[in-house]
């Protein structure tokens, strides 16, 4: 587990340490096992506090890195031993490489070059501070190679041509031209703006040597494991904000590879203008991980304590604040300038204020105090709910009063409202719509259509004002204009319109628009075990059935069978169903050679990883066919079968489970 996620803030953070509070106060005796690593902390008394563990520390690195920074064209080393003096960067080297004219107008930091002196022998990163800019210098790099070093379009030629295919393939016929013509040089980027296959390929090709250069943001540092002999930082930026020394230490520590390198470095490339900054970048100490349970007013506590009293890991408000007292937050309130108790306190008066938690008073007899007052605490049924669900105690209230606002006039001749009631309620607050384009799809509106967008409370007159850049007299919510606008991009995928037709259509990065899918996938399946907990809502449980199954893949039902498999995406689920695999059971029996001439743009490795995934899905299924059949057979003589209760299928991107413990805990 990495401890500086602790430290992260926002949801992730506070998550983390929520459930790492779970697990102590549930090993007890010291049953279970918390391995904790990391490279960037500075202050470990605390998290060895908080975690009640012993420390292990080596400055062992397995291979040596060694850190230069860039100005101009000189290059200078780092000097580990004299940080903090007037020497500790000193002179190494010039870049050595011959620069154009014309090659510096568009490449002033001289990245080729830097690049070049280990590519395509060597793996190298090269981070940039934008998603934009890593595709810009990705594009730049490989057109200065088409004119001065075309001869790299031969190295691994065979293998980046079978990448091409396998990304056009899963992308449902459709490619990045600019990732379609960095790879033919071995060089692609990587963000959050790929979709999910586009970042497993590029990070398998990577890995295999296929690719050898990616133009990356930060976000790689602290992810997935990819590192590289070489790794260049394009700016000490991370956005507008200037790197942390913790997110330095990540980027670089990617440099050297254990097992293959001998050596690693890294290269900080920097402007005059921010040399003085650089330095003391390089001896400043890495930043405190502090606690991220604290954040937004206290949302992370909010979300523990549900769940601890929804648990019954704490009755009384004297066991919340034991409870909380073991906590990161608690340890560190001094440094977060909070008091713990008052936050936990004004915390559970606002799920009591709620609706989610109920405090009773009664009286205990104690020999030395007589006669003292317990608070007494359980959740409500909508509390129950909320945590079962789960959802945000901070959106609980918000989620209740749409489901019984639509409970009385849901329209159900178009899916277009059951959407809007599952669009993610945590996306909505980085949302900033174009109306041009919203306007335009109330254009293709038919009137039940029409009717849920005026029911919700977004009127066609209001948009229509916004997009002519008129000020509207009617009183909108605004939450509620952005969060319908997300659900008209649900909309589009439901009606099968594929993820890069939306992304284009709406100008959004074709990751943001299949994380959003994703998310709300997730949430609906929360939604729908929400409204498993209350009998009021009876009708939405029916209702949210098939509905979350398929909102999962987005796709016709008969496709389903197929998008069960790992590694069957849309396109080519649908190029497989064309080919007569139908059904599980037919690509299972199918031979990996008979799938490569069915299907088109089917390679044999990924033909007979579909092959192997869809018989274990098949065996599973089967496994869990014949339990059911021995509990029915073992039904004692007399006594009638009560059957099997009809669950609400929960898609592949979550699996909470409403009666596993297991599940709460992670929640």
């Amino acid at each position: 587990m990495p401890l500086h996620m602790l430290g992260e803030g926002g949801s992730r953070g506070s998550t983390l340490e929520a459930t790492l509070l779970k697990i102590l106060h549930s090993a007890g005796g010291g049953a279970t096992q918390v391995i904790g690593m990391s490279a960037t902390l500075s202050n470990i008394e605390d998290i060895t506090q908080f975690l009640n563990a012993d420390i292990y520390s080596n400055n062992f690195r397995p291979v040596q890195l060694t850190e230069f920074v860039k100005l101009t064209d000189n290059i200078y080393k780092v000097e580990p031993k004299a940080l903090g003096s007037d020497d500790q960067i000193t002179h190494d080297r010039v870049v050595n490489f011959e620069y154009k004219p014309e090659m510096v107008k568009v490449d002033p930091d001289h990245l080729l070059g830097l690049v070049l002196e280990v590519v395509p022998q060597n793996s190298c990163l090269l981070f940039c501070p934008t998603k934009k800019n890593c595709e810009n210098v990705a594009l730049m790099l490989c057109k200065l190679m088409a004119k001065y070093r075309r001869e790299l379009t031969e190295v691994r030629r065979v293998e980046r041509k079978a990448l091409l295919k396998e990304l056009y393939s899963d992308s449902e016929g459709r490619m990045c031209p600019t990732l379609q013509y960095t790879i033919h040089y071995g060089v692609a980027y990587h963000h959050s703006g790929l979709t999910t296959d586009e970042r497993k390929l590029i990070e398998e090709a990577y890995s295999e040597g296929i690719l050898c250069l990616l133009a990356c943001t930060s976000t790689l540092a602290a992810g997935v494991n990819l590192p590289a002999k070489r790794v260049i930082l394009r700016s000490p930026y991370v956005g507008q904000s200037f790197l942390s020394r913790s997110q330095y230490k990540q980027m670089v520590g990617r440099a050297g590879r254990a097992g293959i390198d001998s050596s690693g470095e890294s290269i900080l490339v920097c402007k005059a203008t921010d040399k003085n900054k650089v330095v003391d970048l390089l001896s400043c100490p890495i930043e405190k991980c502090h606690s991220s349970l604290v954040y937004d007013g206290g949302r992370g506590i909010r979300s523990l304590l549900l769940s601890t009293i929804g648990l019954k890991v704490t009755t009384t408000t004297e066991d919340v604040f034991r409870f909380t007292n073991r906590s990161l937050a608690h340890i560190q309130q001094s440094a977060l300038n909070v008091s713990m108790a008052t936050l936990c306190q004004e915390s559970l008066q606002k799920l009591i204020d709620s609706g989610l938690v109920l405090q009773t008073k009664s009286l205990s007899e104690e020999p030395e105090k007589g006669e003292s007052v317990i608070h007494s605490l359980e959740v409500t049924p909508l509390g129950k709910a909320t945590f079962k669900g789960p959802i945000d105690p901070d959106f609980a209230g918000l989620l209740y009063a749409d489901l019984k606002q639509a409970e009385e006039s849901i329209v159900l001749s178009t899916h277009l409202h059951l959407l809007y009631l599952v669009t993610p309620y945590d996306v909505v607050t980085t949302m900033n719509p174009s109306w041009h384009i919203y306007f335009n799809q109330y254009g293709t509106f038919d009137q039940s259509e029409l009717k849920v967008a005026s029911l919700i409370g977004v009127p066609e007159s209001y948009v229509a004002k916004r997009a002519a850049m008129q000020k509207s007299r009617l009183k909108v919510n605004e939450f509620v204009v952005k969060r319908f606008y997300l659900t008209l991009m649900l909309y589009d995928l439901w009606r099968e319109k594929s993820v890069w037709e939306v992304a284009e259509k709406f100008e959004q990065p074709r990751g943001f628009i299949q994380n959003l899918l994703s998310g709300a996938a997730s949430f609906a399946s929360c939604v729908a075990h929400f409204c498993q907990e209350l009998k009021e809502f009876w009708a939405y449980k029916d209702l949210l059935g098939n509905f979350v199954r398929r909102l999962s893949y987005c796709v016709t039902i008969e496709l389903i069978p197929l998008m069960e498999i790992p590694g069957v995406k849309l396109g080519r689920a649908r190029l497989m169903f064309a080919a007569g695999y139908k059904t599980l059971s037919s690509v299972a029996a199918a031979k990996p050679e008979d799938l490569v001439k069915a299907v088109q743009y089917m390679p044999r490795k990924v033909a007979k990883q579909i092959v192997a995934s869809s018989q274990l899905v098949l065996s599973e299924k089967k496994d869990a066919m014949m339990e059911e059949v021995d509990a029915l057979v073992s039904v004692p003589k007399g006594v009638e079968p009560t059957g099997t209760m009809a669950t609400i299928p929960t898609p592949a991107p979550v699996t909470p489970a409403p009666d596993s413990q297991a599940s709460d805990i992670n929640g």
